[in-house]
């Protein structure tokens, strides 16, 4: 560790080039021989009698010279005889002790003789490139055929890589692919009752046909998802799966292991209720049960199934209403095996929680984004999440919309508004997604006053056409071009907001190096904007009369701006957002 004097502190570093757990502490000791040194040099200096002072350094490097063999334990035995050495004048004896090469071998080999160390042994963990920065992609692959009314399979969900390849994403997330359980079946829009065709929700997990282990046989076999994880991969985009701890009544741990379960005192078993919503498909598990060993690591090795299978990515489905002490455990269990395993906390949640299940070792959060819509909102919770503890332990995944939440911004913002929401997503945070539709803008609520779609596809099977009028896959391919391109986008606390002189316009820059960013977003999707923006002059390195180019990377136009103040006017019918990337002029000889 090295000490910085205009500061007291001492400060070291050290590189971690291995994913997993790095674990360090911080020990300290009494410097004896640079003491000794330093007052040496101060003395000889100075012109004062230094004999006691050499007699002093011959006995520490004896010290050091005892424990020290080979040609170091040589030199540091001759350095200590040259110093009791009373035929050498003193100055001689002390510019060999003075030496760079003595001082070295002294750090190395004289032990401290009074070292402590810190109380406690920290950790780091490292993950790879994809759990600090991914676009993610969610599709049910029930919906990817082309027939409307027919069911889709892994065979069809394979097909549609290629242009989820092509729009730029990094990431497939599946909801659940497990059996779908037939006791208590959800219909159409949640509906209590199902028709005999209706495939139910996803995230009732379990039948006749297997559990968390097995897949939906409608959808195809084990081989088949495994192949589409192999065609995923090929196209350099991982594949995620949906991790739910929650079983259908019809599910094999039902009846394999009802002591799971939250048992009524008449003998039945309780389903999931979020009052006033009721859950009679789901029976939730009771993580604190007799037998409670046992389900831990039979939830472990659910984890440990898919991974076997070239999974090694998991949004896990509301952790925040399962034990802590669980995730701790089991996040450790696989890490320990699998350490590049990724996984997402979709927790909804009081801010206490999401933050605490972030902590324990959960690798991303989802936030809430969502719910930030005003460049108020905005601006104090990306500074929450970049300007406090927060950034050191938890990753923001900014989802623009999700199968349960279609926020009324969505609703009533029409095309404009998901056109926003998709540049906020993906250059506020370097992790982000989307929920197929979104590149439809699909926005019909199931009521008013409700953030659930109608015809939710949690429900039924739905087929699109995916290049229909009004997509925004353009937006979409070029947002995620430019994130590939530009490593200001890749990082999450380079972020600084700037003012501009109209309060529906928000403005932040982005840098990493010699890269620059200026994000210039109208968040009115109803009504064009004009204002004068401030450029934050010293942050780009640029004087006050000095011009400068910006390249919209959205349009591909080049402006030429001059000092701090610059017009501009957003049309959210054209452009919602700017995205500039400085540029300083070339010299003439260039």
């Amino acid at each position: 560790m090295s000490y910085s004097r205009d500061f007291d502190r001492l400060s070291g570093s050290f590189y971690v080039d291995r994913i997993g757990t790095w674990t360090y502490t911080v020990e300290a000791w009494t410097d004896r021989f640079g003491t000794w040194r330093s007052d040496l040099e101060k003395k000889a200096k100075a012109g004062q009698d230094i004999h006691s002072d050499l007699l002093e350094g011959a006995g520490m490097v004896e010290e050091a010279a005892q424990g020290t063999r080979g040609k170091s334990g040589q030199e540091l035995a001759r350095i200590a005889k040259l110093l009791r050495d009373e035929r050498t004048p003193p100055e001689q004896r002390a510019d060999a002790v003075l030496a760079p090469d003595v001082v070295q071998l002294m750090n190395k080999h004289l032990s401290p003789s009074d070292l402590i160390a810190a109380e406690r042994e920290h950790t780091i963990t490292v993950d790879p490139p994809r759990a600090a920065c991914a676009a993610w992609y969610e599709m049910f692959p029930r919906s990817q055929s082309n027939q409307p009314g027919v069911h889709g399979t892994f065979a069809d969900a394979e097909r549609r890589l290629p242009a989820i390849a092509e729009l730029g994403f990094d990431v497939v997330y599946l909801p659940p692919i497990h059996p779908i359980g037939k006791v208590n079946r959800k219909g159409r829009n949640n509906s209590l009752v199902a028709e005999r065709n209706d495939p139910g929700s996803p995230w009732a997990i379990g039948s006749a046909d297997g559990g968390h282990t097995a897949v939906e046989p409608k959808l195809g076999t084990l081989e088949d998802f495994e192949r589409f994880v192999e065609r995923a991969k090929s196209f350099d985009m991982a594949v995620a799966l949906d991790y739910a701890l929650q079983c259908a009544p019809d599910h094999p741990w039902v009846t394999e292991h009802p002591e799971w379960f939250f048992v009524r005192p008449d003998g039945t078993i309780k389903y999931a209720e979020n009052p006033p919503k009721k859950y009679e498909d789901i029976y939730p598990l009771n993580f604190w049960c007799d037998d409670y060993p046992a389900l831990w690591e039979a939830c472990r090795d659910i984890f440990l199934f898919w991974i076997a299978r070239g999974v090694t990515m998991f949004r896990v489905d509301n952790p925040h209403t399962k034990p802590f002490a669980f995730w701790a455990w089991v996040i450790e269990e696989v890490k320990h095996r699998y350490p590049e395993t990724i996984f997402l906390s979709e927790a909804f949640t009081r801010p206490a929680r999401m933050k605490g299940l972030a902590k324990l070792g959960f690798t991303q959060s989802y936030t809430y984004f969502t719910w930030r819509n005003t460049p108020r909102e905005l601006r104090d919770y990306l500074i929450e999440l970049t300007r406090t503890e927060m950034v050191e332990y938890f990753r923001p995944h900014f989802f623009a919309n999700t199968p349960d939440i279609l926020h009324e911004y969505l609703q009533t913002g029409g095309r404009p508004a998901f056109r926003v929401r998709l540049v906020l997503a993906a250059t506020l945070s370097p992790l982000y997604g989307i929920y197929s539709g979104f590149e439809l803008c699909e926005n019909t609520p199931l009521r008013h006053g409700s953030e659930e779609y109608l015809h939710s596809e949690k429900y039924e099977v739905r087929v699109r056409d995916w290049d229909a009028p009004g997509n925004i896959n353009a937006d979409i391919t070029r947002i995620n071009r430019i994130r590939h391109e530009h490593p200001a986008l890749r990082q999450l606390a380079n972020i600084n907001f700037f003012a501009s002189d109209n309060e529906s316009v928000l403005c932040y820059h982005k840098h990493a190096g010699d890269d620059h960013l200026l994000v210039i977003a109208n968040l009115d999707p109803h009504h064009a904007h004009e204002t004068t923006v401030h450029v934050p002059l010293n942050a780009l390195g640029l004087g006050d009369e000095e011009y400068y180019y910006v390249d919209d990377l959205l349009t591909g136009t080049r402006y030429t701006w001059s000092g701090s103040r610059n017009y501009i006017r957003l049309d959210p019918q054209e452009h919602v957002a700017h995205i500039l990337h400085v540029q300083r002029p070339q010299p003439a000889n260039a």
